[in-house]
């Protein structure tokens, strides 16, 4: 397919203005390469080396100081963590070069796990270094769209739907290498994805003794997606103690297999959940999983489809989320009489907006009691609230609350 130009490009050049290094982390086959290689040619002049080339990759491990010490210009070295050795040496170049000048955009570093959770690696450039993530394609990226959805709610601007189906989004707004692909073609790359990471990231990041439960803990947490988090229930099911079982589910995290959207809480003096939901990075890698198509589950399934699109809306915020300027955090909401919002997104200053999602093409007014619960305890914080559901019309249902069609995910 085409290059697709990726909206976190801006983010990214910003960063390289004020950072000496910048680390781009994101999932395998996410298109950090690609994108990064990009960059090198037009913004950012830069020399380009791999640490899957094995040469390269040597040579880092065997003199890390003098491997950077060589480079006069900026650099870009992808999949860094492979050589772990080069964290310190790396802080050790910038601080002398700092001495020298102001030191801006000097390394930009691509990485498939997320190195912030290893203290060890993370530890020497805190200070130096900028973090950004590049998640697979985002159905604005795909198609070309703004990808202001979530100003857009924060403005309380919103547009008629555009026709096109969720179920056909799911296909494009994917990883890169398999964006609009044959349901044969996407197994293949599904298998060979898993197995790649399976034989070297999670070997690379961990001595796992029991390898083969990796896939079994992945199933099943795939089945809860959309669901709160239980350790004791999934280390049943996997097979495993609590212990391992956690570390094991913490290890699909930083590898980008999987994440969790944490409760919101304020001290409001309500009981609210406090276990966070889990889902999947990818919603076909989930239909992978789950050994379903999305339209069978869609006409078939309808019960699992809900949990399908409340996964792909996760993932759809948490792309649009890498290119805001605003920091964000997304939530979500639950009483413990059952009351609920599937996502909330909120600002450092304490502004929110509420997101249900519905895969009806009709909405009633029962839909918003959530919303409304949310509205109530939030007071002024709360800018608005949205349902969104597969019809094609903006519906007002009450002070600061509509229903949008999904499609505003894209636009």
């Amino acid at each position: 397919m085409n290059y697709i130009k990726r909206k976190i490009k801006t983010k990214l050049l910003k960063a390289l203005g004020v950072s000496p290094v910048v680390f781009l982390n994101g999932p395998r086959q996410a298109g950090k390469s690609t994108f990064v290689q990009a960059l090198a040619k037009e913004q950012f002049p830069a020399e380009y080396v791999t640490f899957d080339n094995a040469t390269q990759m040597a040579a880092a491990t065997n003199a890390p100081e003098s491997y950077l010490k060589e480079r006069k210009g900026s650099l870009i070295i992808d999949e860094v963590q492979l050589v772990p050795e080069i964290f310190r040496p790396l802080k050790i170049t910038v601080d002398k070069l700092r001495q020298e000048s102001t030191l801006r955009g000097k390394f930009l570093l691509t990485g498939s796990s997320n190195i912030m959770a290893l203290p060890d690696l993370s530890g020497p450039l805190v200070g130096r270094m900028n973090v950004l993530t590049l998640y697979p394609l985002s159905g604005a990226e795909v198609l070309g769209g703004t990808g202001q959805f979530i100003d857009g709610l924060f403005n309380k601007d919103f547009v008629p739907g555009d026709n096109k189906k969720v179920r056909d989004m799911m296909y494009l707004a994917t990883f890169p290498e398999i964006s609009g692909a044959d349901e044969s073609e996407r197994t293949l790359w599904f298998d060979g994805y898993l197995t790649t990471i399976l034989q070297r990231d999670v070997r690379a990041l961990a001595e796992i003794e029991k390898l083969g439960m990796i896939p079994n803990m992945l199933r099943v947490l795939a089945n809860r997606a959309g669901s709160l988090i239980n350790d004791a229930d999934i280390a049943r099911d996997v097979g495993l103690n609590p212990v391992t079982s956690r570390n094991y589910k913490t290890l699909l995290k930083m590898l980008f297999l999987t994440f969790e959207v944490s409760p919101w809480y304020r001290n409001i003096g309500k009981r609210l959940v406090k276990a966070p939901k889990g889902y999947i990075i990818d919603t076909l890698l989930l239909c992978h999983l789950l050994q379903y198509e999305g339209k069978d589950l869609e006409i078939n399934r309808p019960e699992i489809f809900g949990h399908v699109l409340e996964n792909f809306v996760a993932t759809e915020l948490l792309k649009l989320m890498t290119f805001q300027s605003d920091r964000m955090n997304l939530y979500y909401f639950r009483t413990s009489d059952g009351k609920e919002v599937d996502f909330v997104l909120e600002k450092p200053n304490g502004q929110l907006v509420g997101i249900e999602v519905k895969k009806r093409d009709q909405v009633d007014s029962s839909d918003f009691k959530g919303l409304e619960e949310l509205q109530s305890l939030t007071g002024k914080d709360f800018i608005c609230g949205i349902v969104l559901y597969s019809g094609q019309e903006v519906v007002p249902f009450g002070k600061n609350l509509w229903a949008v069609p999904i499609s505003n995910l894209w636009r």
